[in-house]
């Protein structure tokens, strides 16, 4: 992300939230998505400014949409690599959940970036010994590239709760979509997805680069023995 002088527009103030209480870490990420939408639809991949979230960092994470119903994390935040135990960089969004949701969480990615859609879902792990029991809840708010088309998501996950054995994946207990252009939330109810275009959705890990500062957007490989224990917020002068 370019932090230079000609992004000062895009930090907006958001003195008004309390950091880290809760789950108020979503509604800081959402509410700087509405503020840099300004009337539009939704902001632009390039609008994102770290500092405008700088208290939500950890939290944080922008997707991209390589396939249909498949969306991999371009940027994540420490609190993502600590769930999964492990680097989350490049890992898909489903990585997190089970294999049972997969398919409704790969159709929920679709109509994130179809409709265009804002979308708030809600999470438990289940406790097992030695593993207690998670509450989480994340946002997905569509962002435009610079092409136009609507391929990159900024989201927020946050887990409460004593991680304990990691990876840790998650359940879907509730899911609210949001139509952008309406003011109506549409509260979703299972439905049972089109298995045949996802089909094979479950994918093989890859090899994962380090984490980089969230203001970073370079593709370029690193050494996945080098993460960082968190993002770091690189502000220019």
């Amino acid at each position: 992300m370019d932090n230079s002088a000609k992004t000062q527009q895009n930090v907006v103030t958001m003195s008004d939230y309390q950091p880290h209480s809760g789950f108020a870490p979503l509604s800081l990420v959402e509410a700087y998505w509405d503020a840099l939408s300004a009337g539009r639809e939704m902001p632009k991949r390039a609008e994102i400014d770290p500092r405008g979230i700088e208290s939500a960092l950890e939290y944080a994470f922008i997707l991209e949409r390589v396939a249909p119903g498949v969306a991999r994390m371009r940027i994540a935040g420490s609190h993502l690599h600590d769930i999964m135990g492990m680097e989350a960089r490049g890992m898909p969004l489903t990585a997190f959940f089970l294999q049972d949701v997969r398919i409704r969480i790969a159709g929920l990615l679709e109509e994130v970036f179809q409709t265009p859609a804002t979308a708030e879902v809600r999470m438990i792990c289940d406790g097992e010994p030695g593993e207690p029991a998670l509450d989480a809840r994340m946002v997905l708010l569509p962002l435009k590239s610079d092409l136009g088309d609507v391929s990159r998501i900024l989201g927020c996950f946050v887990c409460q709760g004593k991680l304990g054995d990691v990876p840790r994946r998650f359940d879907v207990t509730d899911i609210k979509v949001r139509k952008l252009g309406h003011s109506a939330d549409i509260q979703e109810e299972p439905k049972s997805a089109d298995v045949t275009q996802f089909q094979g959705f479950a994918e093989q890990q890859s090899s994962f680069v380090s984490a980089k500062s969230f203001a970073d957007i370079s593709d370029d490989t690193a050494d996945n023995n080098k993460r960082p224990p968190y993002l770091k917020l690189v502000k220019s002068e």
